[in-house]
């Protein structure tokens, strides 16, 4: 197969699950605050970290093992934290939502969950930087490699910004105190399953 082709199905096969930072880029697009920024940040995120995996980063993981329970305490503390707040959260809905941002908010807030929700989460370090470093490697070329991951990184680009433009284009439909409550509830939820399922992973990296 192409490598330019088996990096955008790698891709997709690891970027498809639900996790934390799919969560926020719909929640942001649903809610229309700054969507489009949260999009190309987090596709900007993938892509370096794919690009460090390329040129043979994974190595840092394997000299340096207590890096990766670092950033797996961190992110169970940020998704923890932030699920309570979500939970907690009476979201005030805008009634006359255009098509710009419905909830104004600074960049440098958005910008700041953007990143944490990318690189707080270890295992976006084990896709990005190892699985897809790693299967890079069969190929000899560097070359390959490169295309291999701009493959890769143009399914982050069509994934987050397609996930952004489709839950935006529901809000409209969603444009409502309760059911921005719900999605406020079920977000809260799905984080705190999320830090709990990280924080053993961290657990079993520690033992």
């Amino acid at each position: 197969m192409n490598p330019y082709l088996e990096g955008l199905f790698l891709q997709a096969s690891l970027i498809l699950a639900l996790g934390a930072q799919n969560l926020f880029v719909l929640e942001s697009g649903l809610r229309k605050r700054r969507h489009f920024f949260v999009a190309a940040l987090c596709t900007l995120c993938d892509t370096t970290l794919i690009t460090l995996g390329v040129l043979g980063a994974a190595s840092i993981f394997v000299q340096i093992p207590w890096l990766k329970i670092l950033f797996g305490f961190l992110g169970v503390a940020f998704l923890a934290y932030y699920g309570l707040l979500k939970l907690r959260e009476r979201p005030v809905v805008s009634v006359n939502a255009s098509d710009g941002d419905a909830e104004p908010v600074s960049v440098a807030l958005v910008a700041g969950q953007t990143l944490a929700f990318s690189l707080l989460n270890p295992h976006v370090y084990l896709d990005t930087i190892i699985l897809i470093g790693g299967y890079s490697s069969r190929f000899p070329l560097a070359w390959d490699r490169f295309v291999f991951g701009m493959g890769a990184s143009t399914f982050s680009l069509i994934w987050f910004f397609g996930l952004s433009f489709a839950a935006a284009a529901m809000s409209r439909t969603m444009n409502n105190s309760k059911v921005m409550r719900c999605v406020s509830v079920v977000s809260g939820v799905v984080l705190l399953a999320l830090a709990l399922k990280l924080g053993m992973d961290v657990w079993g990296w520690w033992g």
